[in-house]
């Protein structure tokens, strides 16, 4: 496990050969915000990190409903069974396996590691604009239906999930990095993942902190560029259904 602080944030990373994975500790006065939970066997790790810092984690948040942000879900419940946890109120139904579609989104199949075993359930049901602690939970759907950021109002560092992607090169969810795929091949709506990296642009975040790759720092260029790129992608794709 490697361990990273940026500003409020302390990036924890698991790293499977082919398939690194972040998560975040975002310290608040009264004690700790987990967001995401990573791979199984990550529980011990993240509890080690925790007990580092010397306060409690008294919060799991969500980013989406996907296996490698929840996979140490149960097993962290099971050894905090008073942190809450939270997830928007849309991918609390993939949690539980239901992938679904409802009316009105694209109809497309919800895509990646949609998880089948998981035994937690929500404590709280996220909207966007909601508060938790210092963090503003920011809808970002595309990665997945209910997919979303959160912003440290204190400091302006965004943890994303995977609105965006470092690893293998900056994108938006949905764009192809061959030296990194995964992200991409896992990514439901391209058009509203591109929505939705539009709105977190517009939050001007001082720190980006992803599901998969480094953190960086002042990244509104590289934002900047990600979502130019996916502009320039989604429209050669509209000519080309069009031809």
């Amino acid at each position: 496990m490697r361990v990273i602080k940026e500003m409020t944030v302390t990036q924890l990373t698991f790293m499977p050969r082919l398939f690194p994975v972040n998560c975040y500790i975002v310290e608040e006065e009264d004690g700790l915000t987990l967001i995401d939970a990573a791979l199984p066997y990550s529980v011990k790790g993240i509890l080690r990190a925790a007990a580092a810092i010397g306060k409690p984690i008294t919060r799991i948040v969500l980013t989406h409903a996907h296996g490698d942000h929840v996979g140490a879900l149960d097993a962290l419940k099971r050894e905090l069974p008073n942190a809450a946890v939270h997830i928007s109120a849309r991918d609390a139904r993939l949690l539980t396996g239901d992938a679904t579609l409802d009316p009105g989104e694209p109809n497309r199949p919800i895509r990646g590691d949609v998880p089948k075993n998981v035994q937690t359930r929500a404590d709280r049901l996220l909207q966007d604009g909601d508060r938790i602690g210092s963090l503003l939970a920011l809808a970002a759907p595309g990665h997945t239906p209910g997919s979303m950021a959160f912003l440290d109002t204190r400091c302006g560092a965004l943890i994303a999930g995977d609105a965006f992607q470092v690893r293998g090169g900056m994108a938006v969810s949905g764009q192809l990095r061959p030296l990194f795929p995964f992200p991409a091949m896992a990514t439901w709506s391209k058009e509203l993942a591109l929505e939705s990296a539009r709105k977190l642009q517009q939050n001007r975040p001082t720190l980006l902190a992803a599901g998969h790759g480094r953190m960086l720092n002042r990244p509104e260029e590289a934002i900047g560029r990600a979502i130019a790129d996916a502009e320039r992608n989604l429209a050669k794709s509209m000519i080309a259904k069009e031809q």
